[in-house]
C-alpha cells in the first residue's frame, strides 16, 4: 500500500517498496536548471571533475529569469549556459526567441512526463507534479551531481491529501483553489510533503489549472504537489511527449500523513495579500486596494488559456489610466497562439504592454520593477517583501480573472463589477 508519490521513489530506486522517512538513491529522469541557478551548478559541476553529463537528453538549461538580458552580469550569466550546453552538446537548451518560462516550456515541450522523477534548481519545480510526476526544486550543487551521475538522494516525504469537490463558481479557477488551500493551511502546512490533490473538483480541472496548482505547493512548504495521472493528462503529453512515460496512482489503503477536504463550491475567487501567500481574503473584501501595476503571465499564470481568460475581460476596455498593465505569455508558442487569437490585439488596444517570454517582474528581475510605496497585483506565485521591487512595495497574488478586471477598475476588483 503506497501513495503516488512512494511509488515513483520505489520505481526510480529498484525497489519494490519504500516508506516515507526513507534515504535512497533514485535515478532521475529530468533536472533543469535557469540563468540564475545553473551558473553555480557548472562551477560544481567542473570543480568535481565531472567530465559529461550523464545523458544529454536529460538535461536542460532555460534562460528566463533575467533574460532577455538585463544587463551584463546577466548576459555573462546567460553566456554560460550556451557555452556549457554547446560544449556538452545538450539537446534541449532554449535560447532567447526560443525559450520560454520554463515551467511552462518543458511541459508544453514534453520534456517532463507522467511517472518521472524530476529535479531542478528552481523552487517551482514542482509544477510537474500536474502531470503525474514527483517534481521537486533543489540545490545548485545537488544539479551538479545529478548531472554527472543521473542520480540524487532523497528522503521520501510523507504525503498529505486534499480532497476537493463541488462545482468552482464562475471565474474561479486553480489559482484560486491553491490561494485558499494555502491560506487555510499556512505557508509551512505541509513542510517537506508531498502535497497530493484530488477529488471530482480536480478531475474536472483541466491540464493548466492542475498545473498551477501544483506550482505552488511549495509556497505551503511542501515537498512537492502531485494530481494522479487520467484521460486529460494522456491527452495533452501523448501529442506532446519525447519518450516513454508511465502513469501511477496511489493505492485505496495508502497511508497519510492527513487528509483534508474542501467544498470547492464555497472557494471564492481568492487574493493573496502581503507579504505572505497565506494572507489571503476574497477578492470582494479588497475593492478599497489601489493597485499602480498589474502582470499576468508566469509560471503560474501564463498559459494560454490564462491569457483568453484575461483577454476576455479587457477586450472592449481600456486599462485604468493610473495602472500599468503588462502581459508576458510565458513561452513563444503562446504568444504565438495568442497573436493568432487576437488576444495580444486586445491587450494592446487596451493599452496594455506585452513583453515577449519571462519572468522578468516576478522575481524582481526586469520588466516592472515596483518603486517605493507602489502596489502591484500579478498572476505570479510569491509576494514577499521586496519580491516585485522596493521592499517597501507590495505585491497581491490572485488568478487572471481578478487581476484583468482589477487593471480596468485601479483597485482590486471581480469580473462581476464589471458586468461579467
Amino acid at each position: 500500500m503506497m501513495t503516488i508519490t512512494e511509488k515513483i521513489f520505489a520505481a526510480h530506486c529498484g525497489r519494490g517498496q519504500v516508506s516515507p522517512g526513507e534515504l535512497v538513491n533514485a535515478k532521475v529522469d529530468f533536472v533543469l536548471a535557469n540563468d540564475i541557478t545553473a551558473p553555480i551548478a557548472i562551477k560544481e559541476f567542473s570543480r568535481i571533475g565531472a567530465g559529461d553529463v550523464f545523458d544529454r537528453e536529460r538535461v536542460t538549461f532555460v534562460p528566463d529569469h533575467f533574460a532577455p538580458q538585463k544587463d551584463i552580469k546577466a548576459a555573462e550569466q546567460c553566456r554560460m549556459l550556451r557555452d556549457f550546453s554547446a560544449g556538452h552538446r545538450l539537446k534541449y537548451y532554449y535560447e532567447v526567441g526560443r525559450m520560454g518560462v520554463e515551467h511552462a516550456l518543458l511541459p508544453e515541450e514534453g520534456l517532463v512526463l507522467p511517472g518521472d522523477l524530476i529535479i531542478g534548481a528552481d523552487s517551482h519545480t514542482c509544477t510537474y507534479g500536474g502531470l503525474g510526476a514527483f517534481a521537486t526544486g533543489v540545490g545548485s550543487t545537488d544539479v551538479a551531481a545529478a548531472m554527472a551521475l543521473g542520480e540524487l538522494w532523497f528522503k521520501v516525504p510523507e504525503s498529505v491529501k486534499f480532497i476537493y469537490y463541488g462545482k468552482p463558481g464562475r471565474w474561479v479557477g486553480g489559482k484560486d483553489i491553491i490561494l485558499h488551500t494555502i491560506g487555510d493551511i499556512g505557508v509551512d502546512g505541509a513542510l517537506y510533503m508531498a502535497m497530493e490533490f484530488e477529488g471530482e473538483t480536480i478531475r474536472d480541472l483541466p491540464v493548466y489549472g492542475r498545473l498551477t496548482i501544483c506550482n505552488m505547493a511549495i509556497e505551503a512548504g511542501g515537498k512537492s504537489g502531485i494530481i494522479a495521472p487520467d484521460e486529460k493528462t494522456e491527452e495533452y503529453v501523448k501529442v506532446r511527449a519525447k519518450r516513454a512515460y508511465k502513469f501511477y496512482s496511489s493505492d485505496p489503503d495508502a497511508r497519510y500523513a492527513s487528509v483534508r477536504e474542501y467544498d470547492a463550491s464555497r472557494i471564492p475567487l481568492t487574493v493573496s495579500c502581503p507579504s505572505m501567500p497565506s494572507n489571503t481574503k476574497p477578492a470582494a473584501e479588497l475593492s478599497q486596494v489601489k493597485v499602480d501595476q498589474v502582470v499576468i503571465g508566469s509560471c503560474t499564470n501564463g498559459r494560454i488559456e490564462d491569457l483568453r481568460e484575461a483577454a476576455r475581460i479587457i477586450k472592449g476596455r481600456k486599462v485604468n489610466p493610473n495602472v500599468r498593465l503588462i502581459v508576458i505569455p510565458a513561452t513563444q508558442l503562446i504568444y504565438r497562439e495568442a497573436m493568432r487569437e487576437g488576444l495580444l490585439d486586445a491587450f494592446v488596444e487596451a493599452e496594455a504592454v506585452v513583453s515577449t517570454p519571462t519572468c522578468g517582474p516576478c522575481l524582481g528581475g526586469h520588466m516592472g520593477i515596483l518603486a517605493k510605496g507602489e502596489v502591484a497585483l500579478a498572476t505570479t506565485n510569491r509576494n514577499f517583501v521586496g519580491r516585485m521591487g522596493h521592499p517597501e512595495s507590495s505585491v497581491y497574488l490572485s488568478g487572471p480573472a481578478v487581476a484583468a478586471a482589477s487593471a480596468v477598475l485601479g483597485r482590486i476588483g471581480t469580473p462581476d463589477e464589471l458586468g461579467l
